[in-house]
């Protein structure tokens, strides 16, 4: 009877492993579209770099475009708010704010380009002020905290004297990012491409039973 068992055993397909591989079948079978991302990613980081002034105003009119949509729905969910008589004072005054600062960038992106790198430069400045004042507080990695804030309180004070350039520089790095993002999603396609052909071979030269 064991020896009958284990025969029927050996017989019966195993269904456990393509369970076990759902999302691994699925990214396979969408590599064409990991691909298209990557691409677009490397066409995106390149553009970035070779054009970051155009890319840094695009970006500033996509913000502006969601502050405006954001700002629309908050003055509908006020007007519903009305409605029911409800709590509508500090929607209202969201979504009026959101419309007008997505107009205001709209209409003077560079303004928004200069007010978003002076946030990030008075960010630095203070981050750079709390690691200097921790490292004289701490003698444990002192000198690595002495070297991180005053790397981040010069980062924050060449932005505020030059902050077009500092925009630029922020857009770099972006470019950067996507290049290498974009790159590894098309390595990554690749290979689930090569899988998705051979589970296809492997289905085709399977026999029938």
């Amino acid at each position: 009877m064991s020896t009958i068992a284990a025969n029927e055993g050996a017989r019966r397909p195993n269904t456990a492993a393509p369970e076990l591989d759902n999302l691994g079948a699925a990214l396979s079978r969408s590599w064409w579209l990991i691909a298209l991302r990557g691409v677009l990613a490397v066409i995106f980081g390149i553009i970035a770099l070779i054009m970051p002034v155009a890319t840094i105003l695009a970006l500033v009119l996509l913000f502006s475009a969601y502050m405006i949509v954001d700002g629309a729905f908050a003055i509908y969910a006020a007007i519903r708010a009305g409605r029911r008589h409800e709590s509508w004072g500090l929607l209202l005054f969201q979504g009026i704010v959101s419309v007008a600062t997505g107009v205001l960038a709209f209409l003077w992106p560079g303004l928004t380009v200069l007010a978003f790198v002076l946030l990030i430069a008075a960010w630095a400045i203070v981050s750079g002020c709390i690691m200097l004042a921790t490292a004289f507080a701490t003698e444990n990695g002192r000198w690595w905290l002495a070297l991180g804030g005053a790397a981040a309180l010069i980062y924050g004070v060449l932005m505020i004297g030059a902050p077009l350039a500092g925009a630029v520089v922020l857009t770099w790095w972006l470019g950067a990012f996507a290049l290498v993002f974009g790159a590894a999603l098309i390595v990554l396609s690749w290979r689930l491409r090569s899988r998705y052909i051979g589970r296809q071979t492997d289905v085709a030269a399977r026999p029938m039973t």
